[in-house]
């Protein structure tokens, strides 16, 4: 009987990495559908290249890094090349999680970050930076030690890849035509289609994400936490919607597509210690918060994400971490606990930001002095599809693009087009 279980277990833990490995390609799609074509090559190269390379350095070096026996809390000593690791499906979940805290930076830096440069930060970010993280909280580290509560890593995954994709984007600086003096300008992505089906692929993914951390077809834990995982996620596209709605006069649709990742982001700490109107609750809430950061790295802190990496991950992991000092049903302060569990809380997300805003600093700045972190401003104009691989994504672009070759999508040939035309309208 007992190996029957532990079959059945382990085709859990499988399931569940193979829907967190077809997270990326919602990834893809997103950043894809919000990002202008002629990036769109670029962008699916980044995203194959993460995954594939996290998988061999998480390999190689992360994995003993993140689950080795500890040192003083902070790090793991054994286990590199998994030299002595017998539960390989283990790792094999652990590996598509490490590719998935790199790829939040993806998003951010699209449309003008360097390929070589970002393929040197992801490995940084899946040899040390991530692991490290994973260590002090599911490897026996000194946050794991003091009480800390991050269930499937709503700060382990989401906010340590968010904090480095904050540092990267500001460290490289704005699209060109962004901003203009005070003005902020909308650089609208080319497919919102992509972008629906991106966030639908993910939200699919979640399913494993949280179910599979888990680590055993539990019946009596499996099912509230994708119950939890659903409900919340749900109530982040309410409350975006109905906050646009409010704020802006209409409902935002790029906005409302993210407030299902806040809210699935939100409740990834929490999955498996809330009940499920507190799911709902902390969905709820991811949605606005998410919405206001938006607008507050876009028009105040001036910090350009094409795709919103850092508020859906980073702002909606910090309160889906923080969140757990209220809901949580066995302590939170909304069921009769006092301030500890919280306390705990926020030690661990002012030391993950700490280390995550450091270590990437420092990387970025050893990555420079080998290649320029930034495209030309040439390249950027032309677009990455063919100043980083010589192609394009959409072979029609050719069509539309005219004698000029100036036309960076299809959107610019339209309006050329409809620019020449005579003010009759007769062609």
């Amino acid at each position: 009987m007992e190996a029957v279980q532990s079959s059945v277990d382990m085709l859990w833990v499988m399931l569940g990495a193979m829907l967190v490995f077809f997270m990326h390609a919602g990834f893809a799609m997103v950043e894809t559908g919000f990002t202008r074509s002629k990036n769109t090559l670029n962008i699916l190269m980044k995203n194959m290249i993460t995954i594939s390379l996290g998988s061999i350095l998480y390999f190689i070096v992360g994995y003993a890094l993140m689950f080795g026996p500890s040192s003083f809390g902070l790090i793991g000593t054994e286990g590199f090349a998994l030299s002595g690791v017998t539960d390989i499906g283990f790792f094999v979940f652990q590996a598509v999680f490490a590719a998935t805290c790199a790829t939040i930076i993806s998003g951010a830096v699209a449309e003008r970050m360097h390929l070589t440069a970002y393929i040197l930060l992801t490995v940084a970010m899946t040899a040390i930076i991530y692991p490290i993280v994973g260590h002090w909280v599911w490897g026996g580290g000194w946050l794991s030690e003091i009480g800390f509560i991050d269930f499937a890593g709503s700060t382990v995954v989401h906010l340590t890849g968010a904090v480095a994709a904050f540092i990267a984007a500001w460290k490289i600086g704005p699209r060109l035509g962004k901003y203009s003096g005070k003005t902020v300008n909308t650089i609208p992505g080319h497919s919102l289609p992509l972008g629906a089906l991106g966030v639908f692929i993910l939200w699919l993914g979640w399913f494993g994400f949280n179910g599979g951390s888990t680590l055993a077809a539990d019946p009596a834990l499996v099912p509230p936490v994708i119950a939890n995982t659903l409900l919340a996620a749900s109530a982040g596209v309410l409350a975006t919607a109905l906050y646009t709605r409010f704020r802006y006069g209409r409902i935002d649709g790029t906005l409302t597509m993210n407030g299902a990742l806040a809210g699935l982001v939100g409740i990834t700490a929490g999955a498996a210690n809330v009940s499920f109107l507190g799911a709902i609750l902390i969905g709820l809430i991811a949605g606005i918060i998410m919405t206001e950061a938006v607008h507050l790295l876009d028009t105040k802190i001036r910090v350009d994400d094409p795709v919103g990496a850092v508020s859906v991950h980073g702002i909606a992991g910090v309160w889906g971490t923080l969140a757990i000092g209220f809901f949580d049903v066995n302590g939170g302060l909304l069921y009769g606990g006092g301030a500890e569990i919280l306390g705990i809380q926020a030690v661990g997300v002012l030391a993950v930001i700490a280390w995550a805003s450091l270590s990437t600093g420092a990387v970025l700045l050893l990555i420079s002095i080998v290649t320029p972190l930034r495209v030309t401003a040439e390249e950027e104009e032309t677009g990455l599809d063919f100043a980083e691989h010589g192609s394009q994504a959409y072979s029609m672009q050719d069509v539309l693009r005219g004698s000029s070759g100036r036309a960076d999508n299809f959107a610019d040939r339209l309006n050329q087009l409809g620019e020449e035309r005579p003010a009759s309208g007769k062609v």
